[in-house]
């Protein structure tokens, strides 16, 4: 009994020690970012960084302002989020609760396998076929844009939809829709009234993870977006927080390095409080 309890006590301070080393690098990262972006920010200026809508780093007199950044990523993000979750809900819904076992192998495969892909492999499809067609479609000079950029990553968000939600589907008691079938609803009812409600917070889960990718990613962006330091617009080339780190980081020094530093901390901090909101609206929910 005593050497069971104290292989309980080791194996419980392991999860604790690694548990810690987690929020460390966590806390260590916040602090690099912090002490690396704010000399850049004190040196711009807070409201002519974060407001200002030119960005010329390499110019005579350079120019640091992140406005079109900011709002390329949040009409990137939030477009994708528009295309992507509802098919990535429905579909994990279906494959969850519908789908026979043939058509649900098939369908999960095929969604483990965009789950591997890497983001370059889809840039580089986007760029080779989605690019040409949205410049042939709606007769542009240019293809590479923000809605090429909003469809990539609205694709690349669905595998992390799809698999978490289906796992949170998966977990909801078998009881809670028998009593709701027995007391005369549909099986379709069922699903969205008692199945969907019960799987909220894995679902919600779904959708942060999906934010996470798609505010996050830089390559397959830089390759269908255009690159350019415009302010947004669905048809013209645009620049995201990622892709504007990404695409200096390698030649920059002085300023423009320290300016960089400071996008990955609006970045940051931007994640940080798209996960928190959500968090909130999700723990509001449940107390009601």
């Amino acid at each position: 009994m005593k050497d069971k309890q104290f292989l309980e006590n080791i194996v419980h301070g392991m999860f604790l020690i690694l548990g810690l080393i987690t929020v460390g690098f966590v806390l260590l990262i916040t602090v690099y970012l912090v002490l690396s972006g704010i000399p850049a920010i004190r040196e711009i200026g807070l409201f002519d960084f974060l407001l200002g809508d030119e960005w010329q780093s390499t110019a005579a007199e350079p120019s640091f302002g992140i406005l079109p950044f900011i709002l390329t990523s949040i009409y990137g993000t939030a477009g994708a989020i528009l295309l992507g979750v509802p098919v990535g809900f429905l579909t994990a819904v279906y494959l969850a609760k519908e789908a026979p076992s043939g058509i649900r192998n098939v369908v999960s495969s095929a969604v483990s396998l965009l789950a591997g892909i890497p983001s370059v492999v889809y840039g580089l499809v986007g760029m080779l076929v989605l690019v040409p067609g949205i410049r042939r479609l709606f007769h542009i000079p240019d293809g590479a844009s923000l809605l090429a950029a909003i469809i990539v990553l609205a694709i690349m968000i669905l595998p992390s939809i799809i698999n978490v939600s289906i796992t949170a589907l998966e977990a909801v008691p078998r009881e809670y829709e028998d009593a709701s079938l027995a007391l005369g609803a549909t099986p379709v009812e069922t699903y969205f009234r008692v199945s969907v409600p019960a799987a909220r917070s894995g679902i919600a889960a779904a959708v942060v993870l999906g934010v996470g990718r798609a505010i996050g990613e830089a390559m397959a962006v830089m390759m269908v977006s255009g690159n350019a330091p415009n302010m947004p617009s669905l048809f013209q080339s645009v620049r995201f927080l990622t892709t504007a780190v990404a695409s200096e980081m390698s030649y920059a020094s002085g300023l423009q390095e320290r300016a960089l530093f400071s996008i990955a901390l609006v970045l940051f901090f931007f994640i940080m409080l798209i996960n928190a909101t959500l968090n909130f609206f999700l723990k509001r929910s449940k107390e009601e």
